[in-house]
């Protein structure tokens, strides 16, 4: 047994890490969350200020009893769940099932390479209570409102064994559909047409598209404006009429106009847009992409090493790792 031990969310991770640490590092796992609210009963005292009561897992005594072995043999033990609220609130949860007097330090790391983790080491700090606490009022949350909200629609809505649940998300979710189905209804049709023709010159065989601007100098619009010098096109008789004035006319190029566009290139992917690259060419659901991202998160065995191959994906963030940057601009 090592000197330090680590405790990482995921067994994933261990084997990774056990190729960046020396034999001075041990590595336990929590598997994921090791405590939670009771699975009978509401679990929250209301009338003393929403206190929670956790419980241990059921499936997880045999893992809390392997990590609380593990740190007795230890003289610090680095909490380094993933970067993020869940994860300050797993390592919370980890610092208060362990020997008292246990020396325990919180370490992160958005991506697992070898550098990003001795980094992470060599700057340990305290749990973050605020980000604890903001796991643990989304947890209530979910845990008042499903408990008050799900009965009712099991009774109204969806009779049966496993009825409908509700819940935070669905709630507000629900609303939103609500509130943009009522636009819909609300929604008053308006007519409008619009003319392309295809066009090609007489010395060349590619055609290209020309919309209708403008007629007499008055721009084509979909809907009606207070500007005098619009038109709209509301009917099938006007665009007829149209149609065969332009069919009647000669067509003459007025002017060219040639000038450079800047592209820039599309941001890193944050989690949203991830999922929605993955749906669009892959058709996979949310599940399954983010399932993918957190192998690649966590490890991959390349031969030689075992590296971390993509940053942590459950992020707003779009910023990159610092040595992904450099080996990027290295290469190009």
């Amino acid at each position: 047994m090592g000197k330090y031990l680590v405790i990482v969310e995921s067994p994933a991770k261990m084997k990774t890490l056990k190729k960046f640490l020396g034999k001075d590092y041990a590595l336990a796992s929590s598997v994921g969350h090791i405590r939670e609210l009771p699975q009978k009963g509401f679990g929250i005292d209301v009338e003393k200020g929403f206190a929670p009561e956790y419980v241990i897992m059921p499936d997880k005594k045999d893992v809390v009893k392997t990590i609380k072995e593990a740190a007795k043999k230890s003289e610090i033990v680095y909490l380094a769940p993933d970067p993020d609220r869940e994860g300050e609130a797993i390592a919370w949860h980890i610092a208060h099932i362990l020997p008292k007097k246990t020396e325990t330090k919180r370490i992160t790391f958005h991506s697992i390479t070898k550098d990003a983790v001795l980094e992470a080491l060599n700057h340990p700090r305290d749990i973050n209570q605020n980000l604890v606490n903001a796991q643990v009022a989304r947890r209530m949350l979910d845990r008042i409102v499903g408990y008050k909200i799900s009965p009712i629609l099991t009774r109204k809505v969806k009779r049966g064994k496993k009825g409908i649940s509700a819940g935070r998300v669905q709630s507000v979710a629900l609303k939103l559909v609500v509130d943009r189905e009522k636009e819909i209804e609300a929604h008053i049709p308006v007519e409008y047409w619009t003319i392309t023709a295809q066009l090609r010159t007489k010395e060349s065989e590619k055609s290209f598209s020309a919309h209708l601007h403008a007629i007499d100098g008055k721009k084509i619009e979909k809907e009606a404006s207070s500007n005098k010098n619009t038109r709209q096109i509301q009917t099938e008789k006007d665009a007829l009429e149209i149609v065969d004035a332009v069919n009647a006319s000669s067509f003459q190029v007025a002017k060219v106009t040639k000038k450079q566009k800047l592209r820039k290139p599309v941001p890193p992917f944050i989690t949203s847009t991830l999922q929605q690259e993955a749906a669009r060419h892959y058709q996979f659901n949310a599940s399954r992409t983010m399932g993918i991202a957190q192998s690649l998160y966590e490890g991959v065995d390349l031969g030689d090493s075992t590296e971390g191959l993509i940053t942590y994906m459950r992020t707003d963030s779009v910023i990159v790792a610092k040595e992904a940057l450099s080996a990027a601009r290295n290469y190009i």
